[in-house]
């Protein structure tokens, strides 16, 4: 399966519990098909006191998201379908409708 998202990435979550929010993809994980977006889906995790953190105590961290529940936003902050096509000699993703490339 070709990936259409990437690091970095701004996108918008279609489906779920954080339905309609944005955020930039931090983490890919291409075996699982999930990504983690930042700021999205935060769960609650009892951090023990280490030599680094000191405190401890219940931190929010983000859990993965599946990649079938977001959807790329162009420039102009709109969910966008992604296609790739070969231009110049490279493959390079381009908005399904426009026809305009991403990167």
């Amino acid at each position: 399966m070709a990936w259409k998202l990437k690091k970095h990435d701004m996108v918008k979550v279609i489906s779920g519990k954080a339905s309609g929010k944005t955020g930039k993809i931090v983490i890919v994980m291409k075996d699982k098909n999930r990504v983690i977006v930042e700021g999205i889906n935060l769960g609650k995790k009892h951090q023990r006191p280490t030599q680094k953190d000191q405190k401890g105590g219940i931190v929010d961290k983000e859990s993965p998201i599946h990649v079938s529940n977001l959807m790329l936003l162009s420039k102009s902050n709109e969910p966008v379908r992604v296609a790739r096509r070969e231009v110049d000699g490279k493959r390079v993703r381009v908005e399904k409708k426009t026809g305009k490339a991403v990167d």
